[in-house]
């Protein structure tokens, strides 16, 4: 299983309409920390499968979430639960501490 692309036009199905738990990853492919974290969500999706969705949505293709979250240093990671924003990292952050803000969310 991996992580859930999103876009601008399918962020309320996947996530604001999403009973459970959802984390976002709010990236950019030219963002270096980004992609340090790339394999930490990939491997989040893998093991939170069937009790979490681990989702990806790049900020260049997907302005409007990215506004309307007010996404403004990259890598962000919103956790949802049932549609609600929850919690929010900015910058790089450890698979741990991202696993302990799931399973606490759970």
């Amino acid at each position: 299983m991996s992580e859930v692309i999103l876009n601008d036009s399918n962020f309320d199905a996947e996530v604001l309409q999403y009973k459970g738990v959802a984390m976002v990853d709010f990236w950019a492919p030219w963002c270096g920390p980004c992609r340090m974290l790339a394999p930490v969500v990939e491997e989040l999706a893998a093991e939170y499968a069937g009790k979490a969705k681990v989702a990806k949505l790049n900020v260049d293709e997907a302005p409007d979430a990215s506004t309307k979250y007010g996404v403004a240093s990259i890598p962000t990671v919103i956790f949802f639960k049932d549609g609600k924003v929850v919690a929010q990292t900015v910058g790089l952050q450890t698979k741990a501490a991202l696993q302990e803000k799931l399973n606490s969310l759970l």
